[in-house]
């Protein structure tokens, strides 16, 4: 295998990086996305999420001397472009005419022994306010990140079966959740406050809906971030973590999330059963969440053609929940219904990094519970979370 290809396969292999690029594009609204190997003569797409039709897949390249990276590669340096045609240094630039983009940033990874590796970069033909974002900030946080997946990636495939080599893998997937969980949680929390302080203490009818707008994404990329940490837990580190206890209020925070999916999409019919759930023992939270990514999952790839049924009881010692849709699941898809970043078989859009189902098996696992999902033409489908009560 050649080094490029090798360093594809690499890539190919960290499994944060399609929900690194996701995180991006809904931070920034880029609709092009991409993590590249550059070298002295070379420009290789490793990891693209491409929404723009821009053309370039996995293996693409384009020519070195037409892209900003090439510069990055001299000056080690993120380059970030709100308006290329009215930017100073850029505006007669022959990058922005070539690939016909007015945003854009990129910013340089580097091997943890200090060699330039290449760059995560997105762009957009429409401008876009990246300068006055923490993105730049972000997406470095991420390079840092990528950097030691790629190290932690090949030490694996050299030395898998080596006892330290795997200490030391353990050790960079602690990082990764850490350096996610300090570097972009901080910023993002910042751009919450901010834009609910000014929506507070600083109203403006003209430009209230730009900072609601501002606030409903900086919550969606939080809870993106989140369910990235979920994943990192779950895939890499010890687990999901859990808060048990009794609860006590676990019916109201169940009712309470179908009443919020049900305000997202009132065009959607759910119908709700929950009884008295008094002893369970539990999550609240998590369980809340449980259910949550059930009836998102039932809203976005189920049948339209009828409502979404949830219920919840507790029956003969065991808290059991289902949540049922018209609509029947393709044999192919079932045996990875429940493994990280698996989509539906068609190319319709959609929200979210895919990750939805896999966290609710993990919150099914750290609970002890089991969680199993039926599926035929004449009953829909329907997944069933059953915990132990006594």
């Amino acid at each position: 295998m050649g080094q490029k290809a090798a360093d594809i396969a690499t890539i190919g292999r960290i499994s944060a990086v399609p929900a690194m690029l996701k995180v991006i594009s809904d931070m920034t609204g880029l609709r092009f996305a991409a993590v590249a190997r550059v070298t002295e003569e070379t420009w290789t797409a490793c990891a693209v999420l491409d929404q723009l039709e821009f053309g370039l897949g996995v293996g693409g390249e384009l020519d070195l001397t037409t892209t900003l990276c090439h510069e990055i590669r001299g000056s080690h340096r993120s380059v970030v472009i709100d308006k290329a045609s009215e930017d100073p240094l850029f505006c007669d630039h022959h990058t922005p005419r070539i690939y016909q983009f007015e945003s854009y940033i990129s910013v340089p990874v580097f091997r943890t022994d200090g060699r330039f590796f290449g760059t995560i970069c997105a762009l957009d033909p429409s401008p876009a306010q990246l300068r006055s974002s923490t993105i730049q900030s972000t997406m470095e946080s991420f390079a840092r990140v990528l950097s030691l997946q790629i190290e932690a990636e090949e030490n694996q495939q050299r030395t898998e079966n080596d006892l330290l080599e795997e200490r030391g893998t353990a050790e960079l997937r602690e990082q990764f959740i850490a350096v996610l969980g300090h570097d972009l949680r901080n910023p993002l929390f910042a751009i919450n406050f901010g834009a609910e302080r000014l929506l507070r203490k600083h109203p403006n009818p003209t430009t209230d809906p730009l900072v609601r707008h501002i606030l409903t994404s900086g919550r969606r990329a939080a809870q993106l971030v989140e369910d990235v940490l979920d994943f990192a837990r779950g895939r890499m580190g010890s687990g999901i973590p859990l808060h048990l206890g009794d609860c006590k209020d676990l019916q109201e925070a169940l009712q309470h999330v179908v009443s919020e999916v049900q305000s997202v999409h009132p065009q959607r019919l759910i119908y709700a059963d929950i009884g008295d759930l008094r002893g369970v023992y539990g999550d609240r939270n998590r369980l809340a969440q449980l259910l949550s990514n059930l009836v998102a999952n039932a809203i976005h790839h189920g049948s339209h053609d009828g409502p979404v049924e949830v219920t919840a009881h507790i029956e003969r010692g065991h808290f059991n929940l289902t949540v049922k849709n018209p609509g029947q699941i393709d044999d192919q898809a079932l045996p990875r219904l429940f493994q990280p970043y698996s989509r539906p078989t068609h190319h319709t859009p959609q929200a979210g990094l895919g990750l939805g189902l896999y966290i609710v098996k993990q919150i099914a696992e750290a609970h002890g519970g089991e969680l199993s999902v039926s599926t035929t033409e004449e009953q829909g489908t329907v997944f069933t979370f059953s915990l132990p009560t006594d």
